[in-house]
């Protein structure tokens, strides 16, 4: 399989890519690219959460006990005293940390539930959900986060099922074909597991109808071959430099799609336009 490095270099390769086009599209603020790159970069590295020694996983349960652990300070440690609430702060932390990790790998196996699609589709919903609800950001750029979280995911798993191939001595590996699936039929409870999570977590993603109205518009699609190559020449001044401008957004007319035009923004909950459209 490829190395910590090669997936780290790929992946932000592939977010980088993204990234591009998404602002050629002009369908986000400038501020939220970096964001979107982070959560596809995150994802090409994520299906080795199931190896023990991995920098992936140890670092994904140090973020994920940093979380938990002001999560609990925040919601329960105001009852509390100070020195209480130190205690409940980094306790979280520890027993996520080192138990949670341990007792997650007892119950998964490398290059099992984990290294799917269905996983896959499972940490994409789980970013919108961050997105939206921890982070406060548009809809259309929480599911934005979670397509790029599920890109880079499957670039990880591409990655490994090409390094399967040992192109020098033309041969296929035993390990080729366990990385790129729609889930492990080796273990059927794991993969039942894991669609029911998917389940659970679906109802509680943001609506999905902003996001499906913006990247399936003509004039997205029409944009983004306008800009795919220069018109007269390379590295030409643009004309229209106020569209152009880093920063820049064009004016929002009252009622218009705010991802359409770009001024997508991470606003309150409570601000956002009631939203129409299916999830």
């Amino acid at each position: 399989m490829a190395n910590f490095t090669t997936h780290i270099a790929v992946g932000t390769l592939a977010s980088g890519v993204m990234a591009t086009l998404v602002m050629a599209a002009n369908v986000v603020p400038p501020e939220a690219l970096f964001t979107l790159a982070a959560a596809g970069t995150f994802g090409s590295v994520l299906p080795d959460i199931d190896l023990k020694d991995s920098r992936p996983a140890m670092a994904m349960f140090a973020l994920l006990g940093i979380f938990l652990s002001f999560v609990v300070l925040f919601n329960v440690g105001w009852r509390y005293s100070i020195a209480e609430m130190w205690i409940l702060w980094i306790g979280t932390y520890l027993v996520v940390r080192y138990p949670g990790h341990a007792l997650f790998h007892r119950f998964t196996i490398h290059r099992g539930t984990w290294h799917s699609l269905l996983a896959g589709a499972f940490f994409a919903m789980l970013t919108a959900i961050v997105y939206r609800h921890v982070f406060d950001s548009h809809e259309a750029i929480a599911w934005l986060a979670g397509l790029f979280m599920f890109l880079g995911y499957v670039v990880h798993l591409v990655l490994d099922e090409i390094y399967s191939v040992d192109i020098r001595d033309v041969r296929v590996k035993a390990s080729f074909g366990t990385a790129l699936k729609v889930y492990d039929s080796r273990y059927k409870l794991g993969a039942v597991c894991m669609a029911a999570a998917c389940l659970v977590l679906y109802p509680m993603t943001p609506p999905i109808g902003s996001f499906v109205e913006a990247i399936s518009a003509r004039d997205l699609r029409a944009g983004l071959q306008q800009r795919l190559l220069p018109k007269d020449r390379w590295f030409a001044p643009v004309v229209d430099r106020a569209r152009m401008a880093v920063g820049a957004a064009p004016a929002m007319d009252e009622g218009a799609n705010p991802i359409k035009t770009g001024s997508t923004t991470s606003t309150p909950r409570e601000a956002d336009q009631p939203q129409t459209g299916s999830r």
